[in-house]
């Protein structure tokens, strides 16, 4: 199914990267959705400078970025745009899309494999396997924490050939800040912990969650813990998983499947809100 999005309707739609990636890992979602009119961009984590390469060689101002200031930074990059954009966002990037629509930002939101908000009490064994280099260690809560191939592997590339695995690693792995992962490990223990989200609100943007089955970061059964528990708002959400994908589905093989989906997804609920806004005009 094509977009039906026209020259003249042109969206934004902003990509948001998730831990331990640099935004080039969306270079194919980019390509796909830019070519679907849609007027796409990848910023960056605030502190996040340079390419992958100067990133690994000096990741010194990361020391101490939290979920809150990376929050504020998108916020900041959403307002100065001419209308609300898509956000899509994936693993962090996707937990940053839920507390985006909850601040009322946003025309349409998708978080792909989505870091659990507060109030996911549970979680998997893999998923605290793939977030061991940041919370297994307290001198790097507030540092700077680095993976090796084989965490790389393991967390985001575990369906990839080692060859393809290294190449994963090479292009698109940056050192990351364990501040994010203290915050998210222990939000369940404050009150109003930075990755706290409404999940009854009722005039937040429609929502998309999306799971991949054998993704060792995010299990496909945490994403769809969480779409329930937007469960008692009457905000529109919507949940979908794909069978054989791991944690980084869009540069994975049938990465073209994921992005049509959304695609169609967006179509649906652009259209919605289209005709809802015509409505109240009229």
């Amino acid at each position: 199914m094509e977009s039906t999005h026209t020259e003249g309707d042109r969206i934004p739609l902003m990509l948001i990267h998730g831990a331990w990636l640099a935004a080039n890992s969306w270079e194919n979602f980019a390509q796909y959705f830019g070519s679907r009119n849609f007027v796409v961009s990848a910023p960056e984590w605030p502190r996040k400078e340079g390419d992958v390469e100067e990133l690994r060689a000096d990741a010194e101002e990361l020391k101490g970025l939290g979920i809150t200031e990376i929050v504020d930074h998108y916020e900041e990059q959403i307002r100065a745009l001419d209308e609300p954009p898509v956000l899509i966002g994936h693993s962090f990037g996707g937990l940053i899309v839920e507390l985006l629509l909850d601040r009322g930002l946003g025309r349409a939101g998708v978080a792909m494999s989505p870091a659990p908000p507060k109030g996911i009490l549970v979680l998997p064994f893999s998923s605290l396997k793939a977030a061991s280099p940041a919370l297994a260690h307290p001198t790097k809560w507030h540092g700077v924490v680095p993976l090796s191939l084989e965490e790389f592997t393991y967390g985001f590339v575990n369906t990839f050939s080692p060859e393809d695995a290294a190449a994963a690693y090479e292009r698109y792995a940056v050192p990351e800040t364990g501040q994010i992962f203290y915050e998210a490990g222990f939000a369940n223990f404050h009150l109003h912990p930075p990755t706290e989200v409404h999940f009854k609100k009722e005039d937040r943007a429609p929502l998309l969650i999306v799971g991949a089955e054998i993704d060792h970061t995010v299990p496909a059964s945490l994403a769809k813990k969480q779409y329930e528990k937007y469960e008692g708002s009457p905000a529109a959400t919507d949940y979908v998983e794909f069978e054989g994908r791991p944690h980084l589905m869009m540069a994975a093989e049938g990465w073209e499947e994921i992005a049509a989906s959304i695609d169609n997804w967006l179509d649906g609920v652009l259209d919605a809100t289209a005709v809802s806004t015509q409505g109240a005009s009229a």
